[in-house]
């Protein structure tokens, strides 16, 4: 089953020759591209708000902030408050350094290819 042009999945990469590391992260978390272009932008510009962010993606701030909801929940992005000196807060998002991040898509696809493994080998064993 292929995902669709903004969320692609998996089986995907088995189609793509040469994919994008942004083409890999959204297949293999089963995020949508402009999740994947959040978190590389936060690599590139570590603790930045919602506005920041919505500013430099060019994407409205209420969007952003859903695509930084899901990032967070597969833990490819920290959040933290930072306090304002006139009262209140906002917060900062930083992505998770690319090197963790990679371990993260090597361990994901090696539990997806040992599923196929296992899935093969079980074939007509019943």
């Amino acid at each position: 089953m292929s995902g669709t042009p903004d969320t692609p999945e998996i089986e995907d990469l088995m189609e793509t020759e040469e994919p994008s590391f942004q083409h890999i992260l959204a297949c293999v978390f089963g995020i949508q591209d402009h999740e994947s272009r959040t978190y590389l932008a936060l690599l590139d510009q570590p603790d930045s708000t919602v506005a920041e962010l919505a500013e430099v993606l060019e994407r409205d701030r209420s969007n952003v902030n859903r695509s930084l909801t899901t990032l967070l929940s597969k833990n490819l992005v920290e959040r933290r408050r930072r306090l304002l000196d006139p009262g209140g807060y906002v917060y900062e998002y930083t992505a998770v350094e690319l090197p963790e991040a990679k371990e993260m898509l090597h361990s994901a696809l090696d539990g997806w290819v040992e599923n196929v493994h296992s899935a093969i080998d079980g074939f007509g064993q019943q």
